[in-house]
């Protein structure tokens, strides 16, 4: 029976999606998009290849667009993963605004999370025992060192007087190390592979009082574990720079830079803030030396950007054109996993040359090692953060290389992670008011190289002995909205309890 032009075109579509599907794998992006776009050429109302359309763009950098795929694809049969994909991707999206993450989320819960269980209640007599809070810590990625900085600048200082460390890991084959220093009586809980119904039972009957979401929303499968509330305080810190969206959780921790009073109506959370930044760091890997700048010795100055290819927007792209217009002698590096793809860095070269920017000023490189990724700071004066979303652990890291950075106060919790680091830091000079001011001032620093390198001096050890390494403090600010938090989950006074009178004395102190 000869084939009919319908079953011809259907044919030509699911070839197409094939070769996206493939060229995904491959990390071929680029290609990826140009295949699911042929393939919704002829299937417009495909609602998988939307959504595989919409993860290619995404990796890409062009959030925006995914954001549309994901919402069209969210109105087919089966929208579950692109209404996840939209929880995720959202705050990095410059056309949502802080009701437009706050609707994404909720709509993610509300269809797709089990409903929020009653769990244990607060009790005012664990607050007068004087007994540690016992807390427990949620994460994928405890195996991450360079990630978990921040983690482990919080963990490593807590006061087990004051708080009893319970570590449920859910990175399997994790029992310590990689950063984290194991203080008498701390539990680790191997969680990888659990159910979230296991799991929830086994924080129960550890008798948990706090328990810390440390994933986000980079763990999605685990999110349905809270809405069990496991425990009588949930709380999510680190890894969230956005409201959850959920019921379950009671508190977000974040400071007076990434949340603004005014943007607490957005946050299905009460905002709780530390004294410093929220994400204090604890460098304990190995990292190179710090180098003389590039342009000490006479070079133009170079920028740079180390950034995941997700947050290099077309919004960056066009403002680090500008950039490179206005020092017409400075050069530009890119490294990330996503470069390694011929297709991407043709994707990154032409953005650039729609700005009048040549080749021959851009060298784009792939993954590396991680000791071998931070050299690449060996070859750069002046890193660019990115928006709206921008960097945490990049940005430290260039700091720990010597490296400025320079970024701009955004318009959301995800837009100033590089702000609340470069206050917390003393460098506050490198935070921008906003987009114009940004652009103006790295192509102000192209002009001051003299500037650039006496900065790359002693950075590291300036960075070592500011609030932005004090993993001290943290741990206090953290220990002391712990107590609050709980007694306000309970009713009572925040300050009941010897052991709470004692974290108050020993605030500030070695622990």
């Amino acid at each position: 029976m000869a084939e009919t032009d319908d079953q011809a075109a259907v044919g030509r579509a699911r070839a197409w999606y094939t070769a996206g599907c493939a060229e995904t794998e491959r990390g071929e992006y680029a290609a990826a998009a140009g295949s699911f776009g042929r393939a919704l050429e002829i299937a417009p109302d495909w609602s998988e290849a939307q959504h595989n359309l919409g993860r290619a763009l995404f990796e890409l950098g062009r959030v925006d667009e995914a954001i549309q795929c994901f919402e069209r694809a969210a109105r087919g049969p089966h929208p579950g993963l692109p209404r996840a994909m939209l929880a995720l991707a959202i705050p990095g999206s410059a056309a949502a605004d802080h009701q437009a993450v706050l609707d994404a989320r909720r709509a993610w819960v509300r269809e797709f999370l089990p409903p929020l269980r009653p769990g244990p209640r607060a009790s005012p007599g664990v607050l007068a025992e004087g007994r540690p809070l016992r807390v427990g810590y949620v994460s994928s990625f405890f195996h991450r060192a360079n990630w978990m900085k921040p983690v482990w600048a919080l963990i490593n200082h807590h006061d087990r007087r004051a708080v009893a460390v319970h570590l449920f890991a859910d990175s399997p084959g994790w029992s310590g190390g990689d950063g984290y220093r194991a203080a008498p009586g701390d539990a680790i809980h191997a969680i990888a592979g659990m159910p979230n119904e296991d799991v929830a039972g086994l924080i129960e009957r550890c008798g948990i009082d706090v328990l810390v979401d440390l994933n986000g929303y980079s763990r999605q499968t685990r999110l349905p574990l809270f809405q069990r509330r496991p425990a009588p305080v949930l709380v999510t810190w680190f890894n969230m720079y956005a409201t959850s969206g959920m019921p379950c959780f009671d508190y977000v921790v974040g400071d007076d830079v990434v949340v603004a009073p005014n943007e607490e109506r957005w946050y299905c959370e009460r905002v709780r803030r530390v004294s410093g930044s929220y994400l204090a760091f604890e460098v304990s890997h190995a990292a190179p030396d710090i180098v003389d700048a590039p342009c000490a010795s006479g070079r133009p100055v170079t920028f740079g950007c180390l950034a995941s290819q997700y947050k290099i927007t077309p919004h960056v792209l066009e403002a680090w054109g500008r950039i490179l217009r206005a020092a017409p002698a400075s050069a530009l590096v890119l490294r990330n996993a996503a470069l390694a793809a011929a297709g991407t860095r043709r994707y990154v070269f032409d953005a650039l040359a729609a700005s009048g920017i040549g080749r021959d000023r851009v060298r784009l490189l792939g993954q590396a090692d991680h000791l071998e990724f931070l050299r690449t700071y060996d070859d750069i004066d002046v890193a660019l953060d990115t928006f709206p979303y921008g960097g945490g652990t990049t940005t430290m890291e260039a700091l720990w290389q010597g490296v400025p950075v320079v970024t701009f106060l955004g318009d959301r919790w995800a837009g100033r992670q590089s702000a609340s680091l470069l206050r917390a830091a003393g460098l506050g000079e490198y935070v921008a008011r906003d987009l114009d001011g940004y652009v103006a001032m790295a192509a102000a620093l192209a002009a001051q190289p003299e500037r650039v390198a006496r900065a790359r001096a002693g950075m590291r050890e300036r960075i070592r002995g500011s609030d932005v390494c004090n993993g001290e403090q943290l741990a206090r600010d953290m220990e002391h909205l712990y107590r609050d938090m709980y007694a306000e989950r309970a009713g009572a006074s925040p300050r009941a309890g010897p052991a709470d009178a004692h974290a108050f004395l020993a605030r500030g102190t070695s622990t």
